[in-house]
């Protein structure tokens, strides 16, 4: 079993930057793909970003998520976390931390999942 916890969201300014954290425990999360999804209020879950087992290989929403996102893991640490800069009020949403055997950009192939953190971007 692997728990997840997400840390870091909260209220920013557009245009300004948040930095999530993952923390993992139970057992290492070396093996899993991690990924990071949001969901607003009445939307579906999206992916925003993931990263392989090695941090080798990065995946992003969309190119606008690509440019101001950036996924980063820390094996040693347990640990993944996810930049956003340039952020938008759309970027509004809970944020959601998941672990799965393989990098993918649909939720369902993630086994894990975090209680999600609130991230809100408003003037």
């Amino acid at each position: 079993q692997v728990q997840l916890v997400e840390s870091g969201g909260g209220w920013v300014q557009p245009g300004g930057s948040l930095k999530l954290s993952c923390a993992a425990s139970g057992r290492t999360t070396e093996d899993y793909a991690m990924g990071w999804f949001r969901q607003a209020p009445g939307q579906e879950r999206e992916v925003v970003a993931g990263v392989s087992w090695n941090g080798g290989v990065t995946y992003y929403k969309d190119n606008s998520a690509g440019r101001r996102f950036t996924i980063s893991r820390d094996n040693a640490k347990n640990t993944v976390h996810l930049q956003m800069k340039a952020m938008k009020p759309e970027d509004t949403a809970v944020y959601y931390c998941a672990a799965g055997r393989y990098l993918d950009n649909v939720a369902a192939t993630y086994e894990y999942w975090g209680q999600g953190t609130q991230v809100t971007v408003s003037s």
